[in-house]
């Protein structure tokens, strides 16, 4: 008997938090919240929207944010066409996090680019402190799989 009131306390204190949550400034300006409606003297009375009982995760593993802190990824690249295309793409596919830079659009970022390569030829990856002017998946893959990304396809580019 006991088992069974304590289950039904537990669910019926989990349908509260998932109701519905009210907002409103009372008559003495003090702001009032309630799971039940506002009286019909409140002013600027608003009805909440909760996400329930939901916690937020960060769903990244624990390998995926290790290699990103150790060795982050930066992509330069411009709306170059197959090759850019192909390299965002394979980040992306690869669920690597990155930071894009694109030399087209700031001088800084292309003086950057050209100390780094020598050139302003993009596509260019950047993994820690290794670069790799150019896409070519079997080399870009090595620099990651040396950085300790996961190969699982886990997060997504940016």
């Amino acid at each position: 008997m006991i088992r069974l009131l304590l289950f039904y306390l537990l669910f019926a204190v989990g349908a509260a938090q998932a109701g519905e949550l009210y907002r409103w400034v009372d008559e003495r300006g003090a702001v009032s919240y309630s799971d039940q409606p506002p009286p019909p003297s409140a002013k600027k009375a608003q009805k909440l929207k909760g996400k329930g009982n939901v916690v937020e995760v960060d769903k990244s593993s624990y390998e995926l944010k290790q290699a990103k802190n150790l060795s982050p990824v930066t992509l330069y690249v411009t709306a170059c066409g197959q090759f850019c295309d192909q390299a965002t793409d394979f980040l992306k596919q690869r669920g690597i996090p990155y930071t894009p830079k694109d030399p087209s659009k700031e001088l800084e970022i292309a003086v950057e680019l050209k100390k780094l390569t020598g050139a302003v030829d993009v596509p260019v990856i950047v993994v820690g402190g290794s670069h790799f002017k150019g896409f070519d998946a079997a080399t870009w893959g090595r620099l990651l799989d040396a950085a300790n990304y996961p190969r699982a396809s886990e997060g997504k580019g940016k």
